[in-house]
């Protein structure tokens, strides 16, 4: 018999956990998420660190404090929709065909909420506050769909509150910096293929397919980053910010995976293997990336203003490698990424129509960092383009609503999970329908 050696080339918990760390979100490069403000949204995030009146720059470049007029309360919130249906079929170790079905569509709708504090300190400082969900993704596709093997269901979340500080040298200059405590919470399934590793090793009464089992990974943890920028102003009707927020490492320790064995493979598994596909913990660290802005404002007149923003994610460095040290008898694991560097590039505009109406509008690109060798069904991503509208309300000097819309235009990627890959032997080819939407709201209080 090879079940001990079979079983040696097989580790479930790092499929699992190699899948959730590449998870993508529809709206911004992989899971990272740009939705901190309706304002923002209706011009396609142009102008982020450097326009005036949006409370979301406190986070974005608390350098930009500098735009915002005395204490303000904002709160946010934009409902993102996306779409993900799977094309295509599998195929068994042995060659034939996988059984399922297509998985229904794995993407979902779901809120980001954000929130805003600030207050002038004296003259020439500020001091604001933000609580942000900068990155976050989920997909759950129906149960026993023909990639199960490479994933169920995968929910990636992480939680930013940040404390900011900033000074005015002179009405032209201005610098800032801010830290921020994170919050990262996975939570991750897939099914494992009992029945062809044990078919494999000659265990009579097994087929592939016929042993399937499941796999669910949890864990959280708390991090600390911070961000730093600088708004340089070359009159009063031009702006530039600049920023860079730090990559921040999540050392999650007490992670748990809990193994769903069925009956008559684990009486095998507890011979041929002991100490393995049982429930334990486990510990990875998960880097999530830095990234550089670059952002001008301009006030063309008094109706019309123009933005534009650059922005740089150093994802190739951040998902380099992954080591998985299993607290069990599970061999560590080492998890390679063909994560790229991306960058995003946005153009808006903001119309005076009235004193009280604000039209916006703006278009972006925005370069996924997953390439065709690696993307897989955690990994539904392509390159996208951004359509945004929004409107400004407002009905007094101490009340502002902004409403935004963005629709992105997306080809189809393709996906291809080969047997290696896997590490249990089946395959999958197809491609993916991609749809995103984004409607956002919010309110703006000064006092």
């Amino acid at each position: 018999m090879q079940t001990a050696s079979t079983f040696a080339r097989i580790s479930m918990l790092a499929v699992g956990i190699a899948g959730v760390l590449a998870a993508t979100d529809a709206n911004a490069a992989a899971f990272q998420l740009a939705e901190k403000s309706a304002k923002g949204l209706g011009r396609a995030f142009a102008g982020s660190g450097s326009a005036e009146g949006d409370a979301s720059i406190i986070a974005a470049n608390p350098a930009g404090m500098r735009q915002l007029d005395g204490r303000v309360v904002q709160g946010d919130l934009s409902a993102i929709s996306f779409k993900a249906e799977f094309e295509g079929s599998g195929r068994k170790p042995t060659g034939a065909p996988q059984t399922g079905g297509d998985g229904g569509d794995a993407g979902m709708i779901a809120p980001v909420p954000a929130a805003y504090f600030h207050m002038p300190v004296g003259e020439k400082a500020h001091f604001g506050v933000s609580l942000t969900a900068p990155f976050g993704f989920k997909t759950d596709y129906d149960a026993g769909w023909v990639g199960r093997y490479s994933g169920l269901k995968t929910d990636l979340k992480a939680i930013d509150l940040g404390f900011a500080m900033s000074y005015d040298v002179n009405p032209y200059v201005s610098f800032g910096a801010s830290v921020f405590v994170e919050h990262l919470t996975i939570e991750l399934s897939n099914n494992i293929d009992f029945g062809t590793a044990l078919a494999q090793s000659r265990v009579p009464g097994f087929a592939p397919g016929s042993a399937d089992g499941k796999l669910t990974v949890e864990g959280d943890n708390n991090a600390v980053g911070w961000t730093v920028g600088g708004l340089f102003s070359l009159d009063e009707n031009t702006h530039i910010g600049l920023s860079y927020r730090s990559k921040v490492e999540h050392k999650i320790t007490g992670g748990d995976a809990t193994f769903d064995v069925p009956p008559n493979a684990a009486a095998v598994l507890a011979v041929a293997q002991p100490g393995r596909f049982t429930d334990t913990s486990g510990r990875a660290t998960v880097t999530l990336p830095a990234s550089a802005t670059l952002s001008v404002t301009h006030n063309i007149n008094d109706r019309w203003t123009v933005m534009g923003d650059v922005t740089r994610t150093a994802w190739s460095t951040a998902f380099d490698q992954v080591t998985i040290d299993y607290a069990s008898a599970q061999p560590d694991s080492v998890l390679d990424f063909g994560y790229r560097d991306t960058t995003f590039v946005s153009l808006g505009t903001d119309f005076k129509l009235s004193d009280t109406i604000t039209l916006r509008g703006g278009v972006a690109l925005d370069q996924t960092p997953t390439t065709d060798a690696h993307r897989d069904v955690r990994v539904p991503d392509t390159s996208r383009k951004w359509l945004s509208v929004g409107l400004g309300w407002n009905p007094s000097e101490n009340v502002e609503y902004n409403f935004g819309y963005t629709h992105l235009l997306t080809s189809d990627p393709n996906v291809f999970v080969s047997p290696t890959t896997n590490n249990q032997g089946n395959s999958l080819t197809g491609k993916y329908k991609v749809r995103g939407d984004v409607l956002a709201a919010s309110m703006q209080y000064k006092f």
